[in-house]
Protein backbone atom coordinates (compact mmCIF):
# COMPACT_ATOMS: atom_id res chain seq x y z
CA UNK A 1 0.00 0.00 0.00
CA UNK A 2 1.50 3.37 -1.01
CA UNK A 3 1.30 5.71 1.83
CA UNK A 4 0.57 8.98 1.11
CA UNK A 5 2.87 11.98 2.31
CA UNK A 6 1.66 14.78 4.97
CA UNK A 7 1.12 17.69 3.05
CA UNK A 8 3.20 20.10 4.60
CA UNK A 9 1.12 22.78 6.43
CA UNK A 10 0.54 26.25 4.59
CA UNK A 11 3.25 28.73 5.66
CA UNK A 12 1.74 31.61 7.52
CA UNK A 13 3.42 34.87 6.95
CA UNK A 14 2.94 37.07 9.94
CA UNK A 15 1.17 40.44 8.85
CA UNK A 16 3.71 43.36 9.80
CA UNK A 17 2.47 45.58 12.00
CA UNK A 18 2.26 49.51 10.01
CA UNK A 19 4.88 51.43 11.62
CA UNK A 20 4.10 54.74 11.04
CA UNK A 21 6.80 56.66 13.11
CA UNK A 22 9.11 57.42 10.01
CA UNK A 23 6.16 59.26 8.06
CA UNK A 24 5.90 61.17 11.09
CA UNK A 25 9.38 61.77 11.46
CA UNK A 26 9.29 63.07 7.63
CA UNK A 27 6.44 65.16 8.07
CA UNK A 28 7.76 66.99 11.13
CA UNK A 29 10.96 67.47 9.08
CA UNK A 30 9.09 68.85 6.09
CA UNK A 31 6.77 71.24 8.65
CA UNK A 32 10.00 72.17 10.46
CA UNK A 33 11.97 73.24 6.67
CA UNK A 34 8.55 74.90 5.51
CA UNK A 35 8.07 77.10 8.27
CA UNK A 36 11.71 77.94 8.56
CA UNK A 37 11.60 79.19 4.72
CA UNK A 38 8.67 80.79 5.44
CA UNK A 39 10.12 82.87 8.70
CA UNK A 40 13.25 84.06 6.60
CA UNK A 41 11.28 85.09 3.38
CA UNK A 42 8.50 87.17 5.34
CA UNK A 43 10.95 88.53 7.74
CA UNK A 44 12.95 89.90 4.49
CA UNK A 45 10.41 90.60 2.18
CA UNK A 46 7.64 91.69 4.18
CA UNK A 47 4.21 89.71 4.21
CA UNK A 48 2.92 91.71 1.18
CA UNK A 49 5.69 90.98 -0.99
CA UNK A 50 6.12 87.24 -0.17
CA UNK A 51 4.41 84.81 -2.42
CA UNK A 52 3.84 81.01 -1.40
CA UNK A 53 5.74 80.71 -4.95
CA UNK A 54 9.10 81.87 -3.65
CA UNK A 55 8.66 79.99 -0.01
CA UNK A 56 7.92 76.99 -2.14
CA UNK A 57 11.35 77.60 -4.23
CA UNK A 58 13.25 78.40 -0.96
CA UNK A 59 12.02 75.02 0.60
CA UNK A 60 11.99 73.09 -2.64
CA UNK A 61 8.69 72.04 -2.63
CA UNK A 62 5.56 72.81 -4.97
CA UNK A 63 3.53 75.70 -4.45
CA UNK A 64 0.74 73.21 -4.23
CA UNK A 65 1.72 71.00 -1.02
CA UNK A 66 1.73 74.52 0.97
CA UNK A 67 -1.73 75.51 -0.59
CA UNK A 68 -3.13 72.13 0.70
CA UNK A 69 -1.35 71.62 3.91
CA UNK A 70 -1.56 75.94 5.25
CA UNK A 71 -4.23 77.10 2.63
CA UNK A 72 -1.81 79.71 2.06
CA UNK A 73 -0.13 83.36 3.16
CA UNK A 74 -2.25 83.62 6.46
CA UNK A 75 -2.22 79.93 7.06
CA UNK A 76 1.44 80.10 7.46
CA UNK A 77 1.82 83.07 9.71
CA UNK A 78 -0.74 81.51 12.07
CA UNK A 79 1.16 77.83 12.16
CA UNK A 80 4.33 79.99 13.08
CA UNK A 81 2.75 81.46 15.61
CA UNK A 82 0.93 78.67 16.70
CA UNK A 83 4.48 77.28 16.82
CA UNK A 84 6.56 79.81 18.25
CA UNK A 85 4.02 79.98 21.23
CA UNK A 86 4.71 76.64 21.99
CA UNK A 87 7.93 77.61 23.31
CA UNK A 88 11.54 75.36 23.76
CA UNK A 89 11.48 71.93 24.92
CA UNK A 90 8.91 69.08 24.42
CA UNK A 91 6.01 70.41 26.61
CA UNK A 92 4.44 73.26 25.19
CA UNK A 93 4.05 76.32 27.27
CA UNK A 94 0.76 76.53 27.47
CA UNK A 95 0.73 73.55 29.24
CA UNK A 96 3.80 74.80 31.76
CA UNK A 97 1.61 78.11 31.99
CA UNK A 98 -1.74 75.77 33.29
CA UNK A 99 0.45 73.36 35.53
CA UNK A 100 1.80 76.50 37.10
CA UNK A 101 -1.73 76.97 38.43
CA UNK A 102 -0.57 74.19 40.64
CA UNK A 103 1.83 76.32 42.78
CA UNK A 104 0.17 78.26 46.47
CA UNK A 105 1.97 81.22 46.27
CA UNK A 106 0.74 83.60 43.45
CA UNK A 107 4.10 85.00 43.43
CA UNK A 108 5.85 82.28 42.09
CA UNK A 109 2.77 81.94 39.57
CA UNK A 110 3.15 85.31 37.86
CA UNK A 111 7.34 84.26 38.22
CA UNK A 112 6.93 81.13 36.02
CA UNK A 113 4.22 83.92 33.76
CA UNK A 114 7.23 86.11 33.61
CA UNK A 115 9.88 83.18 32.29
CA UNK A 116 7.04 81.62 29.96
CA UNK A 117 7.15 85.43 28.72
CA UNK A 118 10.53 86.00 27.86
CA UNK A 119 10.87 82.46 26.33
CA UNK A 120 8.29 82.56 23.74
CA UNK A 121 8.58 86.62 22.97
CA UNK A 122 12.08 86.61 21.28
CA UNK A 123 9.81 84.20 18.85
CA UNK A 124 6.86 85.01 18.51
CA UNK A 125 6.74 89.09 18.54
CA UNK A 126 9.11 89.42 15.30
CA UNK A 127 5.81 87.44 13.13
CA UNK A 128 3.38 89.23 15.35
CA UNK A 129 5.02 92.80 14.14
CA UNK A 130 4.67 91.91 10.75
CA UNK A 131 1.36 90.16 10.92
CA UNK A 132 0.46 94.07 12.27
CA UNK A 133 2.17 96.46 9.96
CA UNK A 134 0.86 94.07 6.89
CA UNK A 135 -2.60 94.88 8.46
CA UNK A 136 -2.56 98.43 7.50
CA UNK A 137 -2.70 97.40 3.82
CA UNK A 138 -3.71 93.67 3.37
CA UNK A 139 -7.06 92.81 4.60
CA UNK A 140 -6.19 89.17 5.06
CA UNK A 141 -3.25 90.39 7.26
CA UNK A 142 -5.64 92.51 9.34
CA UNK A 143 -7.96 89.76 9.61
CA UNK A 144 -5.83 87.28 11.15
CA UNK A 145 -3.44 90.03 13.51
CA UNK A 146 -7.17 90.27 14.88
CA UNK A 147 -7.85 87.01 15.85
CA UNK A 148 -4.38 86.20 17.13
CA UNK A 149 -4.50 89.36 19.41
CA UNK A 150 -8.23 88.63 20.29
CA UNK A 151 -6.50 84.87 21.17
CA UNK A 152 -3.99 86.24 23.41
CA UNK A 153 -6.74 88.61 25.20
CA UNK A 154 -8.54 84.79 25.85
CA UNK A 155 -5.71 83.67 27.33
CA UNK A 156 -5.19 86.60 29.92
CA UNK A 157 -8.83 86.89 30.52
CA UNK A 158 -8.24 82.81 31.71
CA UNK A 159 -5.18 83.46 33.80
CA UNK A 160 -7.12 86.79 35.30
CA UNK A 161 -9.89 84.39 35.77
CA UNK A 162 -7.31 82.41 37.42
CA UNK A 163 -6.02 84.64 39.88
CA UNK A 164 -9.54 86.36 40.91
CA UNK A 165 -11.08 82.69 41.85
CA UNK A 166 -8.25 81.84 43.77
CA UNK A 167 -8.34 84.91 45.65
CA UNK A 168 -4.79 86.43 45.03
CA UNK A 169 -5.44 89.82 43.13
CA UNK A 170 -4.85 92.95 45.41
CA UNK A 171 -8.16 94.92 46.64
CA UNK A 172 -9.43 96.87 43.98
CA UNK A 173 -8.05 95.35 40.91
CA UNK A 174 -10.98 93.73 39.35
CA UNK A 175 -10.62 90.53 36.93
CA UNK A 176 -11.27 92.44 33.76
CA UNK A 177 -7.98 95.00 35.82
CA UNK A 178 -5.74 91.77 35.59
CA UNK A 179 -6.86 90.44 32.05
CA UNK A 180 -5.84 94.30 30.63
CA UNK A 181 -2.32 94.49 33.06
CA UNK A 182 -1.32 90.87 31.65
CA UNK A 183 -2.19 91.76 28.01
CA UNK A 184 0.02 94.49 28.03
CA UNK A 185 2.96 92.72 29.62
CA UNK A 186 2.66 89.80 27.28
CA UNK A 187 1.86 92.19 23.97
CA UNK A 188 4.87 91.99 21.58
CA UNK A 189 5.19 95.89 20.94
CA UNK A 190 6.90 95.89 24.92
CA UNK A 191 9.07 93.14 24.20
CA UNK A 192 10.03 95.15 21.14
CA UNK A 193 10.72 98.53 22.85
CA UNK A 194 12.38 97.00 25.45
CA UNK A 195 14.56 94.54 24.02
CA UNK A 196 15.03 95.47 19.84
CA UNK A 197 14.94 98.79 20.51
CA UNK A 198 16.23 99.79 23.60
CA UNK A 199 18.74 96.58 23.81
CA UNK A 200 17.60 95.26 27.19
CA UNK A 201 18.56 92.10 27.65
CA UNK A 202 16.08 89.00 27.79
CA UNK A 203 17.31 88.51 31.44
CA UNK A 204 15.94 92.58 32.29
CA UNK A 205 12.87 92.20 30.08
CA UNK A 206 11.81 88.94 32.19
CA UNK A 207 12.42 90.78 35.61
CA UNK A 208 10.76 93.91 34.57
CA UNK A 209 7.77 92.00 33.45
CA UNK A 210 7.89 89.92 36.32
CA UNK A 211 7.84 92.98 39.00
CA UNK A 212 5.79 94.94 36.89
CA UNK A 213 2.89 92.49 37.01
CA UNK A 214 3.47 91.41 40.71
CA UNK A 215 3.41 94.91 41.85
CA UNK A 216 0.03 95.39 39.42
CA UNK A 217 -1.95 92.43 40.47
CA UNK A 218 -1.12 91.02 43.98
Amino acid sequence: MKLSMPSAPNKVNPTRSYNSSGRRERARQLRDTTLQGARMRFLADGYVATTVESIAEDVGISAATIYKTYGGKAGLVRALCQQALEGAGPVSAEERSNALRRQTDPRRVIEGWGHLAAEVAPRVTPVLLLLRDAAYLDPESATLWAELDRNRLERMADNARYLADSGHLRPGVTRQDARDILWLYSSPELHDLLVNQRRWSVAEYNSFITRAMTDALL
